[in-house]
């Protein structure tokens, strides 16, 4: 009879259960994979109604205001929503939350709640 922790052949069970662990011999390929699957959204260029509006709306936001912002990263729009850290409008970067934003990224831009 083998010992508690032991297998038949007397090897320990942390050993053996170390051969049946996963072997990734490409490392970062999956998630190579998973960038290469992502589409390539092209980036769209504000009319200069867009422009004035979200400029109006840029003016509006205050520290702790709860926004949500449609903006370009890297190759697609994603939304962002949470509150504002910081608002810098010579440097034009937004902070939501810890995400750190270019004004010139932006699409677009919505108070959803004003900090008191």
């Amino acid at each position: 009879m083998p010992e508690p922790g032991y297998t038949a052949s007397g090897r320990p069970r942390a050993d053996r259960a170390a051969q049946f662990m996963p072997f990734a011999a490409l490392r970062g390929y999956y998630e190579l994979i998973r960038t290469r699957e992502r589409v390539v959204e092209p980036r769209h260029e504000l009319t200069e109604e867009e422009a004035v509006a979200l400029s109006r709306v840029v003016a509006q936001v205050r520290r702790g205001d709860l926004v949500r912002a449609v903006h370009y990263d890297q190759d697609a729009y994603i939304t962002t929503t949470g509150r504002v850290a910081r608002i810098d409008l010579i440097y034009r970067t937004i902070q939501i939350v810890k995400t750190n934003i270019s004004l010139d990224d932006v699409r677009e831009l919505a108070i959803l709640e004003q900090a008191c």
